[in-house]
């Protein structure tokens, strides 16, 4: 049975033993409230499955959300967005504290933000939450009595991928719309081998072999190095770069790269509306299909880990399958 007492004025104090379990007391300012939580723990020892909640009553999820930013951001990839996620979390979040996080309320701010952004941006809020609240129960051993309330919460639905190909003559009159030759290999590596912008801007020297026809990406997205085939164009497209034996192939940095490829695509340039850098990935990925590479294929070279993940990257023409049809 709870022991309850009365300590000075709207002071009541309870305590709760039970072999087995350790010693839980709680002070509240109303009775009826001091009697509410001793028979929700008592009968949650009763059935066996009592959590602690006196460090998720203790800690702000503030205090969670910095924590993860100092020692776990720094060792993952796309730090300045989560970053920018993380102060969106702490302005809507952050002063309540982690025992009382509800999934009525994430579900909340997911309907909020959906006014303001689009669906996929909310997806990577909801995710990184869910990874902060992980890390607080597996890895820093303060247990949610309710478990994770971001598994409770339906996410937005997938924004529809896009289905722009980019067509050998539009590929043509980019690179004839760019004075760079930079800008140039960096289009046709792209479109030959479908790799990422950031994967692009990392490329080193010393991880490209033109006379096996390989370039080695130590550091991916997905944290997986992985190696990707080089056409004779792509080999081509490097080797009107200067050549060195170690350093970074482009002095180009993957944000400018995007920019130098919109200002290429402009109307008084090569008037090529509706056109993305990660169009090209796209397209590659699509391309080597058609030229025959079976799903592992492919999957070794773009480096998608999920075949969901790939069909979203792969559009395929009607018009060419039907050739292939008797």
């Amino acid at each position: 049975m709870p022991t309850i007492r009365k300590k000075g004025e709207g002071q009541w104090h309870v305590q709760i033993r039970k072999r087995g379990y350790p010693t839980q007391t709680k002070t509240f300012t109303k009775e009826a409230d001091a009697r509410r939580w001793a028979t929700i723990i008592e009968s949650e020892m009763e059935r066996g499955v009592f959590v602690s909640r006196t460090e998720a009553e203790g800690t702000l999820v503030k205090q969670v959300l910095k924590r993860y930013e100092e020692e776990v951001l720094p060792t993952k990839r796309g730090q300045m967005q989560d970053k920018s996620r993380i102060k969106l979390l702490m302005d809507e979040f952050g002063d309540y504290r982690l025992a009382s996080l509800t999934s009525m309320q994430i579900a909340k701010y997911r309907d909020e933000r959906l006014k303001i952004v689009g669906p996929q941006t909310v997806i990577h809020e909801i995710n990184l939450l869910n990874r902060v609240l992980k890390s607080a129960t597996l890895d820093w051993g303060i247990a949610l009595p309710g478990g994770l309330p971001t598994a409770l919460v339906r996410k937005p639905t997938k924004p529809r991928g896009r289905d722009r190909r980019v067509t050998p003559e539009e590929v043509q009159k980019i690179l004839d719309a760019t004075d760079s030759n930079e800008l140039a290999a960096v289009v046709t590596l792209a479109i030959e081998t479908a790799m990422r912008r950031g994967e692009i801007a990392a490329l080193e020297w010393e991880h490209v072999d033109l006379k096996n026809k390989v370039a080695y990406l130590p550091k991916t997205k997905t944290d997986t190095p992985r190696k990707v085939a080089l056409s004779s164009r792509a080999i081509k497209a490097l080797k009107t770069l200067p050549l060195k034996k170690e350093g970074q192939v482009f002095q180009l940095q993957a944000e400018s790269m995007s920019q130098a490829f919109d200002r290429a695509c402009e109307p008084h340039r090569a008037n090529i509306l509706d056109i993305r850098f990660h169009d090209l990935r796209h397209e590659a990925t699509s391309r080597m299909f058609e030229m025959g590479l079976n799903v592992m294929e492919v999957a070794a070279i773009t480096g998608h880990k999920t075949l969901d993940m790939l069909k979203r990257y792969t559009h395929l023409r009607a018009e060419d399958i039907a050739k292939k049809l008797r």
